[in-house]
């Protein structure tokens, strides 16, 4: 007959209920809601700048329970938030899964953005998405259309007649491609438009069964240097008159180049680019977003993004804020504030900082 250790070794066996009540509590605490909030934020394809850099972010910004503390080495996120990044087919996609509440943060192109928060553009005639609200604009996205090096296409011009890939059908990058092409003379009818993820594309395009691909995305653009570094490749550039002409239609678009050296032995070319956006929806807390946008500019993550993205380094607080077609969310803009109150970047030691009055809460998307 076993005896209860109660009654042989009354102190072993309070021993034993302390630690059975400190795991309890622990595992409590673990999985309690309260402790731990996830945050998703959507991408695009896996081979895709969109992919890279929210992962980078995801990083960043994420600090789970029991986290080593940041100022003793430690994650510099938001404490208790765990971020992923999603793939998804892009920035269309990206609005619609952030309207339906599938999401909480996204990447998207800032014309696509203020199209849909306004109804206008591509969103014409559809109701305004009101709830959609800005915490960053990191970077340009250019526009690279790539061909073969010995190809006789040498201007967009050349296209007409040629099959191109434009993107997925229905993705932000083939409604990219159907307004600048048109505007440059170009309306679908006049290639054959091919609608492919970028890697399919390249492999097409290696192959010799594609005789061009469009790619609207950070450069270097992944699938475009693999392509690089299977088979020599040139990009047709996108003169400043051609650019004069599509801002006509697309104001956000903006006189870009893609350097030299960005793909191996690719020379300098003149394009057009346009902001990749970080938005979030509009209900979401102003705390839990100023402690992104903290994070997000925090010296370790600038660093982890020059690392990680080769269009890290050019990634400014300034610029990130100006001139963004959508409104910026409260919590956002409560950082901008005070790093533009201090004239320096605020001090990003956790707790460490003042909290003014709550902003109005932002209408409700309807």
């Amino acid at each position: 007959m076993t005896i209860p250790c109660c009654l042989t070794n009354r102190g072993a066996c309070l021993a034993m209920a302390a630690v059975l009540l400190t795991l309890w509590i622990g595992a409590a605490r673990a999985a309690s809601p309260d402790e731990i909030r996830y945050f998703r934020i959507g991408t695009a394809t896996s081979s895709g700048t969109y992919f890279t850099i929210g992962g980078l972010i995801a990083n960043a910004i994420t600090s789970p329970p029991g986290a080593q503390p940041c100022e003793h080495g430690g994650s510099c996120g938001v404490p208790g938030l765990i971020a992923v990044a999603q793939a998804t087919s892009g920035g269309i996609e990206n609005l619609e899964l952030l309207r339906n509440g599938a999401l909480e943060a996204a990447m998207i192109q800032t014309n696509l953005a203020a199209g849909a928060e306004q109804g206008s553009g591509p969103y014409a005639g559809q109701p305004p998405f009101t709830g959609l609200r800005a915490i960053a604009t990191l970077y340009v996205e250019t526009v690279q259309i790539v061909v073969r090096a010995d190809s006789p296409m040498h201007n967009v011009a050349d296209l007409r007649g040629h099959s191109i890939s434009v993107g997925e059908k229905g993705s932000a990058i083939a409604l990219d491609a159907e307004t600048i092409l048109d505007s440059l003379g170009l309306p679908p009818a006049a290639s054959r438009e091919v609608y492919l993820r970028p890697g399919p594309s390249v492999d097409q395009l290696v192959e010799g069964s594609l005789d061009a691909l469009f790619i609207v995305g950070g450069a270097p653009f992944a699938a475009i240097d693999d392509a690089a570094r299977r088979i020599p490749i040139r990009l047709i550039p996108i003169s400043a008159g051609q650019a004069r002409t599509i801002r006509e239609s697309q104001p956000l678009f903006a006189v870009a180049q893609v350097p030299a050296g960005t793909y191996p032995e690719v020379p300098a070319v003149d394009t057009v680019g346009v902001g990749a956006l970080l938005a979030v929806r509009a209900d979401l807390e102003d705390d839990l977003v100023y402690g992104i946008t903290r994070a997000l500019w925090h010296p370790s993550t600038r660093r982890a993004l020059e690392d990680g993205f080769p269009r890290g380094r050019f990634l400014a607080l300034g610029p990130a804020h100006d001139e963004i077609p959508v409104p910026l969310h409260p919590g956002a803009a409560r950082y901008y504030q005070e790093v533009d109150a201090a004239g320096t970047p605020a001090d990003h030691t956790p707790g460490n900082h003042r909290k003014p009055p709550a902003a109005p809460a932002a209408p409700p998307d309807r």
